[in-house]
């Protein structure tokens, strides 16, 4: 069983964790899921829920890890120790994925220098301006290059994640997934209807 390990920080945005945890959350027999802070502890969302988390310490990061984005990302995005504990973490991870403007703490890192991203459309450009060595690709829902993968805003993570699926187990279980769930999944990667 692999461990899918979600980075929480305060003022994340609750569905981009929580969207791909209801899916991933469906198939017990490949993943456990985990929740991580730097200290461990309570975290709260920008809608005010509380998330009890472990400790970056004590995550075993050769697994997959999820990246949200939100509020809290403009405060960690310039704090140097922060960074440099995720990008420890996600080059060691097996994937990386990110929803909406956790590319930009990603990005930060230098691990996306030179790759294929993309971000949530409504913070673009303040995205873009964290790091100009990333190729952004602002018309995507989502973005995969090599192991990592981007989507745009706060329900694109589900569309990434049953993308994510479908890439590792096949398109017939994402779809299973996803009916299961009863979401629509947009599953051109290519298309963000909110691009425009």
């Amino acid at each position: 069983m692999v461990d899918f390990n979600i980075v929480l920080f305060d003022d994340f945005e609750t569905l981009d964790p929580f969207g791909p945890a209801e899916i991933i959350g469906k198939m017990p027999k490949n993943y456990r899921l985990r929740y991580f802070s730097t200290l461990g502890g309570l975290v709260t969302s920008s809608q005010q829920i509380q998330v009890h988390t472990e400790p970056f310490a004590d995550m075993n990061p050769e697994g997959v890890l999820l990246i949200p984005g939100g509020m809290g990302t403009r405060i960690l995005v310039d704090h140097a120790e922060y960074i440099q504990q995720l990008g420890v973490l996600a080059d060691r991870s097996t994937y990386v994925l990110t929803v909406c403007t956790g590319s930009a703490l990603l990005a930060k890192t230098g691990l996306l220098d030179g790759r294929c991203a993309t971000s949530n459309k409504w913070a673009f450009e303040w995205v873009q301006s964290v790091s100009g060595n990333v190729n952004w690709v602002k018309q995507a829902r989502w973005v995969v290059d090599e192991k990592y993968y981007t989507s745009s805003g706060v329900s694109a993570g589900m569309d990434m994640t049953l993308g994510f699926v479908s890439d590792l187990f096949g398109q017939p279980t994402a779809k299973s997934v996803s009916d299961l769930i009863e979401y629509i999944w947009n599953a051109d990667k290519n298309c963000d209807p909110f691009a425009s």
